[in-house]
């Protein structure tokens, strides 16, 4: 009701041609009542909370209040950001950084922005809604020395207080450009963000250090940008037309929405290597002994690109350029982009390859989001431009769909071994067949975690969940699989929804979007099957068992043992942590610090949270071995596990009385004949 009303009013102003104090065109008499109802929907959030504010605000004031106190009323906000079009920008923006400072993390920017000749109030935008993070998280807060000027003079410039992203520049009528500089503070310390520069290297992300001009579509808004990097370092970005003067680096024109969606690496200790197909393996590292790649490495990367276009059957891009850093410095990040993807891995990538199997499953997640999540998106995480809220009801399908296929390349490329694989999924499908918040939370409401929670820490995060539409999503794909691999006797499977749903023209670097139903529709055509309602009760519903059924329907089980599988075991190794979740029912950091507690296990029947440090076990000092010992004999039905715990300067004894030994998951073949994930995992690429 008050969209409609929202929308009546803009009608009323087109026909005045005058809204906010500013002249536009809102919307042609002849739009019905739906497509009013359709745009309102698409209208920033704040907007339209302002105009409803204004249409309730009488009613309110006139309701009786009781007489003798004081009364505030509403007063609403006059829109004062220009609704984005379509429509091409009044010039091209030039946009120089230099990033000669790696050592302190100092960026400084100068811009150079068109204006049209009317002058008045200008409104410049810094990111806020970011694609691939599917949320509001702009680094806004370390931007400094902002100031505006025009023929070297300064201008006004004022920030929009219910919009600290939005920066309003007092403008001359005569002004035909203005000129914009600021200094971008990266973080020097996790503490304060992620690091995006060490000595070594760093990561430009071009939405963290420009602004943009209000009122038009991203897409339409041209930049050059020209970049200075450190002297002897080697920068690589999917953007065309590059010159290189010394450390000097200039690319051709570009969109403000591609310039975004094309990030920069760049080091001291840089190496690139071709894999064939316009792709592009380019490494920075923290020294230059982590860049010895063996031709069995790189011919493992190159096998994950032909997978790849051998199971889409295109490719959504002209090249694509793999940023990978191998450091201990630089913040963790792995991002996707529709021509370049940023990822980070250990220093020992490379170095020691036998020992870092699980963590090579990065790389396949990023390149697959090139034709899921950026040429294919769904409807409502498209938008216009930075400003625009994010609806991400369907990550399920762009984040859950892709943590299948990134398993599944992994293996059909040799970046990670069938054991591996299955070891991931058992750890996957143990986590959600024991977590207690299924029962009240949907994996679709998890969607909704990017915006609420930001990965922050949870005390409890078995009961509260979180961004469950990755894995979960994964094993909801992987059940789909199976079903029609298994119903059709392995004539259809997932790829041929592939070919279909991600079909794109070759160098098509545009947005295809769509919704549920388009989602359904490609899997009907494959395979006929009620797949509306299988959807919908795996990813809509709460209080569901978790979605295992593919193990069954490929002829395996979840099964139990007091070793851990590899995935478990390496993952274990690397964050030198004791994972007891199945047993006691808890982590252990390196610290001795408990960091996950499971609602309603024992250590949670014991009153243990996290931020607890365990001192000691049967009065001998904590070590990961001791825990484990104690939970071995217990098994026996009497030992109860003895702990000397602190929190807080408090000290405690605390007795647990389980006995159920140690449990870790893996994934057992219980049925004969030939192995479904066998054929699952097959090479596809022409040889």
């Amino acid at each position: 009701m008050i969209l409609a009303k929202i929308m009546a009013f803009f009608h009323r102003c087109w026909t005045l041609r005058s809204f906010g104090g500013t002249k536009r065109a809102m919307m042609t008499p002849s739009l019905s009542a739906a497509r009013r109802d359709a745009l309102a929907s698409r209208l920033p959030v704040s907007l339209r909370l302002s105009l409803a504010l204004a249409l309730v605000a009488a009613p309110i004031a006139s309701t009786a209040q009781p007489q003798g106190l004081s009364q505030p009323s509403i007063t609403a906000d006059p829109a004062s950001i220009a609704v984005p079009e379509d429509k091409p920008y009044v010039g091209t923006i030039l946009l120089r950084v230099d990033a000669s400072d790696p050592d302190r993390g100092i960026f400084k920017i100068r811009q150079t922005i068109p204006v049209s000749s009317s002058g008045g109030t200008v409104t410049l935008l810094y990111p806020q809604w970011l694609p691939g993070k599917h949320a509001p998280r702009g680094a806004i807060a370390d931007i400094a020395g902002f100031q505006a000027s025009l023929g070297g003079k300064r201008l006004t410039w004022t920030r929009q207080p219910t919009n600290v992203y939005a920066f309003d520049v007092d403008v001359p009528a005569d002004a035909k450009a203005i000129d914009i500089e600021f200094m971008f503070l990266s973080p020097t310390r996790s503490s304060e963000g992620r690091v995006v520069a060490t000595p070594a290297m760093m990561n430009l992300q071009w939405e963290q250090l420009s602004f943009y001009p209000a009122g038009y579509f991203t897409r339409q808004i041209p930049v050059q940008l020209d970049v200075t990097l450190p002297a002897g370092w080697t920068g690589v970005a999917a953007i065309d037309g590059l010159k290189v003067s010394g450390n000097r680096y200039s690319y051709g024109v570009t969109s403000y929405e591609s310039l975004v969606d094309s990030p920069m690496f760049a080091g001291r200790f840089f190496r690139k290597w071709d894999l064939g197909q316009n792709v592009a393996l380019n490494v920075v590292a923290d020294e230059e002994q982590y860049l010895a790649a063996t031709p069995d490495h790189i011919a493992r990367h190159a096998a994950l690109v032909a997978e790849s276009i051998a199971l889409f059957g295109s490719r959504p891009f002209d090249r694509y350029e793999f940023l990978l850093a191998l450091t201990e410095e630089l913040g963790g990040i792995g991002l996707e982009h529709h021509r370049s993807s940023e990822n980070s891995r250990p220093q020992d990538y490379f170095t020691r390859w036998d020992n870092n199997e699980s963590q090579r499953g990065l790389l396949p997640h990023e390149f697959v989001h090139s034709w899921n999540g950026k040429y294919r998106r769904p409807a409502k995480l498209w938008t216009p431009d930075f400003r625009t809220p994010m609806q991400g009801n369907l990550l399920w399908v762009y984040e859950g769909q892709t943590s299948f296929w990134d398993l599944v390349l992994a293996a059909r490329s040799g970046m990670q071994s069938k054991s591996m694989v299955l070891a991931e999924w058992a750890s996957q499908a143990a986590y959600f067949d024991a977590q207690p918040g299924r029962a009240w939370r949907s994996v679709e409401d998890t969607t909704l975690d990017p915006v609420m929670a930001a990965r922050k820490q949870r005390s409890f995060a078995s009961m509260t969940r979180a961004e469950d539409y990755y894995n979960e999503g994964s094993l909801m794909w992987l059940s789909a699989d199976m079903l029609i691999r298994t119903q059709s006797k392995n004539k259809k499977s997932l790829d041929d929804f592939a070919k279909i749903f991600f079909a794109a023209r070759d160098g098509d670097y545009g947005q295809s979007t769509y919704d549920i139903a388009d989602v359904v529709a490609a899997l009907q055509a494959v395979h006929p099957y009620d797949w509306d309602s299988f959807l919908r009760d795996q990813m809509q519903k709460s209080g569901l068992p978790a979605p295992l059924s593919g193990f069954a329907l490929a002829g395996y089980q979840l099964a139990w043992h007091d070793t851990p599988n590899i995935y478990d075991r390496d993952r274990m190794i690397s964050a030198r942590n004791a994972d007891l979740t199945h047993s006691l029912g808890l982590v252990v950091d390196r610290h001795a610090m408990v960091s996950s507690v499971l609602w309603n296990g024992p250590a949670f029947r014991a009153d243990m949270v996290n931020g607890t440090k365990i001192l000691a076990v049967d009065g001998m000092a904590y070590s990961r071995e001791r825990l484990e010992n104690a939970v071995r004999k217990a098994a026996d039905g009497k030992t109860p596990i003895r702990l000397m715990v602190e929190r807080g300067g408090r000290f405690r004894d605390v007795s647990i009385p389980y006995h159920g030994g140690l449990r870790w998951p893996h994934l057992e073949k219980i049925t004969p004949g030939p192995d479904w994930f066998d054929r699952l995992f097959a090479a596809r690429r022409p040889i």
